[in-house]
Parts: C-alpha cells; structure tokens; sequence
C-alpha cells in the first residue's frame, strides 16, 4: 500500500505546527487501512521522507505519539526511510547527489538541475496485527 501524503502550508513559510496536520493526515490514512483489513492494532508505520520534503522526523515523532493516543495505533513504530536527493544536469545529463547549497552541474557547472529524486513524502506501508 502506497499513500501520498499532503502537505498543509507549503507556500515556503515555516509553520510550527506545519508536522501536526500532516502527522494527522499519516494516523488518518494508517487507521483507515488498518480498519479495512479488519487489524486490531497498528505495530508500525513505514514512512518514505525525500530530503527535499521538509519534513523533520522528530517533530512527526512527537506528534504521532500525542494524536494516536486511544487508537489502535497508540505504542506503533514510525520508521523513516529517507530518500537522498538526486539531480539530472538538463545540459549534460550527468546524474549527481545533492552536496551542500549549490544546485549546479559537478560537471559543466549548468545551474538549475532536474529533480530526479528528494520531493517524495508517503506512507508506504503498516504492519498491523
């Protein structure tokens, strides 16, 4: 099971509460899963976080363990499986991991590289019981 998740206050400004809606979003989308497959509890909960995303892992950590409380997600493991991010020079087509603050070719130095990989942000799996 695959599930994007959306993001709420994207618009570049930095909301505290910014990791509560989605966190709410990633219980709501784990509990509806876990009630069609008929489980009784939520063990845990596989999370794909691209470096791009925003997302920070402690905030969403701390949050899940406020809002799942009395749910049969209550005491589930988050684990965040992060996704390096990537580029593809639209000059040379040379391929490269993101390194520091430039978004510039390694190689011909082009500016404004294609994302291959970073952006994703998606609950990917649960294991339920």
């Amino acid at each position: 099971m695959t599930q994007s998740l959306e993001r709420e206050g994207t618009g570049g400004d930095k909301e505290p509460m910014h990791e509560l809606g989605v966190t709410q979003n990633i219980l709501q989308i784990a509990l509806e899963h876990a009630q069609k497959a008929g489980a009784k509890k939520i063990r845990s909960i596989n999370l794909v976080v691209g470096g791009l995303s925003g997302i920070i892992d402690e905030s969403v950590q701390f949050y899940f363990d406020f809002v799942c409380k009395e749910t049969m997600a209550e005491g589930a493991k988050l684990i965040f499986k992060k996704v390096p991010v990537r580029f593809r020079c639209r000059k040379c087509a040379k391929e490269f991991d993101f390194h520091g603050e430039e978004w510039v070719c390694p190689d011909c130095q082009s500016p404004g590289p294609e994302i291959l990989t970073g952006r994703e942000f998606f609950l990917e799996s649960i294991e339920v019981e």
